[in-house]
């Protein structure tokens, strides 16, 4: 649905066809979106779920934060336990952690293509254009033929991991020390055997029309343009449709955002991260962590992470490492006259010479940026594509649909590579001393970014525990200095074409694929009219 305020605004009330529940209220002028506030309308409060428990409830409480990725959640609390109980993970063990998250974003990746983003590509404003009618041959929802094989097909990798973790989602086999399960070589094989099908049935066949090597040969924005007519397989594969269209229909006009990135890693090199701390962290990561300010990068510190609550419904306007985070949530209806307008915190992060915590992009553009930072050992993710895309024709839609697409390649790869390391003949897990007290940090690359929690224990319970998704990175509302959020940044600048039907404001919501529903809501800016009120599509 869609209302006008002050202004013309538009109100996407809720933007559908992505994770949760989101109000989206824009303002436009003369066709442009002017401003924008992204309103995250549902509490969840687990941290104060947390709070009390055994250390270990994390561990079941935290995967059933998102049923889509569950195991991203699993991963990071296992970690955030090892480090504050100081455990021993064997390699094997790493390895089995690295496998089921890389999985579970393998599967994320043609699922949310077709069923949540390139839907939008079948929208009637683009029927002029002349990819129109293959667009919706193969995109159509449940019809289409490339909807019903991606979204099909990308159920297989989670097969995996539901072989290691005993189910998907909600899993909890990893545990501080390792993981329990202690895989069979028939279930390693089995799992090699999938990864391949799903490789060669949509990877490589309908998403690529080549190899996955060949694809991984492009270093440049330029090669890619390059690649997309370099015969007849590529120019007409799904990837090469998408390029196509995208750039007659501009997606790669808006979107942009900031412009600053941030990663804090995943997957671990199993021999330097046999026991694991915070402090050694960085170096154990292949996906590298690390923050690009627009124009240098900077090693990730989470001790310069802040949740900031000024436009939040939580009691004051605080800005906590999450350490010493509070959730004291309020009425929305007090808040509202206290100029708070989200369930989100404000994440933000204290970047080297800048002087205060300034909002950050995170998700596969944010990482596949910072895997363009050289690196300085074997183990250590470098690619410079994605970094050479934002200083050459600046971050778009587009740009940050393409980073995502393109880690289904390298994702494959490192994923193989594990499981032809795992030894079946040692160990997958160290009984842990259970220590009363401590700190612990723990994070990974979820499929949408940097989902990190921060435990701390006191008489063997949860004294504290804060969870940082990539979504509050990226929708969260405005700070206490006034600066808005990653997402609402990107909505500035985009042209609506039709106000009753703002196809661009799902463009760039879904490019982020935030975990939320959204609803859109538009106001004229100069009348205060409302121009609509609608919700795009359906929540998932």
């Amino acid at each position: 649905m869609a209302t006008v305020m002050e202004g013309q605004d538009m109100r996407i009330s809720p933007l559908g066809r992505v994770e949760g529940d989101l109000d989206l209220r824009v303002s436009i002028r003369d066709g442009v979106v002017t401003d924008a506030w992204t309103e995250a309308s549902m509490f969840r409060g687990f941290e104060i779920i947390l709070k009390g428990k055994d250390p270990q409830a994390g561990l079941i409480v935290t995967p059933r934060i998102c049923g889509i990725c569950g195991g991203s959640h699993l991963y990071k609390a296992a970690y955030a336990l090892d480090t504050a109980w100081k455990t021993h993970v064997p390699q094997n063990a790493t390895l089995i952690r690295n496998i089921a998250q890389a999985c579970e974003t393998l599967q994320s990746i043609p699922r949310w293509f077709y069923a949540l983003f390139a839907i939008d590509l079948t929208n009637k404003n683009y029927a002029k254009l002349p990819e129109y009618d293959e667009c919706v041959r193969r995109f159509a929802p449940f019809v289409g033929t490339s909807y019903e094989k991606g979204v099909t097909l990308s159920g297989k990798p989670v097969e995996v991991y539901a072989m290691f973790g005993g189910q998907w989602p909600h899993s909890s086999f990893m545990i501080p020390g390792g993981v329990m399960c202690a895989p069979t070589l028939s279930e390693v094989t089995r799992a090699i055997a999938i990864l391949d099908y799903w490789k060669r049935e949509w990877l490589e066949t309908t998403w690529l029309g080549c190899s996955i090597e060949r694809w991984l040969e492009n270093k440049t924005w330029a090669d890619v343009l390059t690649w997309c007519d370099e015969n007849e397989a590529q120019h007409n594969s799904d990837c090469g449709l998408f390029v196509r269209f995208a750039l007659r229909a501009g997606l790669d006009k808006f979107g942009q955002g900031y412009g600053s990135y941030l990663a804090t890693g995943t997957y671990f090199q199993p021999e330097l991260y046999e026991n694991p701390t915070v402090d050694g962290r960085n170096a154990a990561l292949i996906g590298r962590s690390g923050v690009y300010d627009g124009s240098q990068f900077h090693d990730f510190d989470h001790m310069n992470v802040r949740e900031d609550t000024a436009h939040s419904f939580y009691r004051g306007e605080t800005s906590l490492h999450p350490w010493e985070g509070r959730t004291e949530p309020i009425d929305p209806l007090e808040g509202h006259k206290q100029g708070k307008y989200s369930w989100a915190k404000s994440p933000r992060y204290l970047v080297p010479g800048k002087g205060s915590s300034v909002p950050l992009e995170t998700g596969p553009l944010s990482r596949q940026v910072i895997a363009g930072r050289a690196a300085t050992a074997a183990h250590q993710d470098y690619d410079p594509l994605f970094l050479d895309a934002i200083k050459t024709v600046g971050p778009s839609v587009l740009v940050r649909v393409m980073a995502r697409m393109h880690e289904a390649c390298k994702y494959y790869k490192l994923t193989r590579g594990w499981l032809d390391a795992v030894k079946l003949h040692e160990n997958f897990y160290t009984k842990p001393v259970e220590l009363a007290e401590g700190r612990g940090f723990g994070s990974t690359e979820a499929a949408r970014g940097s989902l990190s929690d921060w435990i701390v224990l006191k008489d063997n319970k949860i004294e504290n525990y804060q969870v940082v998704t990539p979504t509050a990175w990226n929708i969260g509302p405005r700070d206490n200095s006034g600066a808005i959020g990653p997402m609402e940044k990107a909505f500035i600048g985009a042209q609506i074409v039709d106000p009753t039907d703002p196809v661009e404001m799902g463009h760039v919501a879904r490019s982020f694929d935030s975990c939320l529903v959204c609803t859109v809501h538009a106001y004229d800016e100069k009348t205060g009219r409302e121009l609509s009120r609608f919700r795009i599509g359906e929540g998932s």
